[in-house]
């Protein structure tokens, strides 16, 4: 590297100790003359390495296909001339309309007596009634009460809304006993009254219609009762 330094130090000298000299003598001259000196100088460099670069470019040998050219063709159809539908034959003349006699008849009634309207009295189609049970519902026999054999009913009491579902249900009263046993002793016991509750809450009815209007009711009393079935 050193030696390259060394190399190209000689002329830079002499050319820099030629321009103090120019432009000593003459700095405009001396300016002008050094930048088209440079400028030649980068120039030859340029066109060097173009022609460096050109040189370097491998020829192209691949092979180029000649363009297709479709030779023209007529192109023949199976459609043959269709022949012209023929003529229509003339349309009759318009038939003339017999004449009509539209005199009414003498002695003859045809007046048509007008519906008389039917009157609805209470204001409404729906007639008055109490509510109607629609939809009943077996209640879940508690595990409890299956594992020991026990029996009994659960009286529960609700309200029935105008739309007849029920709602706000209460358990009563609770027995444990034999309901089908005339001569059995019910005793007060709570196994069977929230399975009673939940079937309550699905039962559905008719409401109670008054005045063509569905009114609710409430403190209605319902009992479920809970019998074992019996082994074969």
């Amino acid at each position: 590297m050193q030696s390259v330094l060394k190399i190209f130090s000689v002329p830079l000298r002499a050319l820099h100790a030629l321009y103090i000299s120019a432009f000593n003598a003459n700095k405009w001259v001396a300016g002008i003359g050094f930048s088209v000196l440079i400028t030649t100088v980068l120039f030859s460099i340029m066109v060097l390495l173009i022609s460096l670069g050109d040189s370097g470019i491998k020829e192209d040998k691949s092979v180029k296909l000649a363009d297709i050219v479709m030779p023209e063709r007529q192109i023949e159809t199976f459609m043959t001339e269709v022949d012209k539908p023929e003529k229509p034959d003339e349309q009759p003349e318009d038939i003339a309309q017999p004449d009509v006699d539209l005199q009414p008849l003498a002695g003859l009634d045809v007046t048509i007596s007008k519906p008389k309207a039917q009157k609805m009295t209470g204001g409404s189609f729906f007639r008055d009634g109490e509510y109607i049970p629609l939809f009943k519902v077996t209640p879940i026999y508690p595990r409890r009460a299956q594992e020991r054999g026990t029996q009994g009913y659960a009286l529960v009491r609700f309200t029935i809304t105008d739309s007849g579902t029920v709602e706000d249900v209460v358990p009563v009263e609770g027995m444990c006993g034999d309901p089908q046993n005339p001569e059995t002793e019910f005793r007060p016991c709570t196994m069977f009254n929230s399975a009673s509750a939940r079937a309550a809450l699905k039962l559905k009815y008719k409401p109670k219609v008054v005045d063509g209007k569905a009114t609710s009711v409430e403190d209605v009393l319902h009992r479920f009762t809970f019998i074992l079935a019996e082994d074969d």
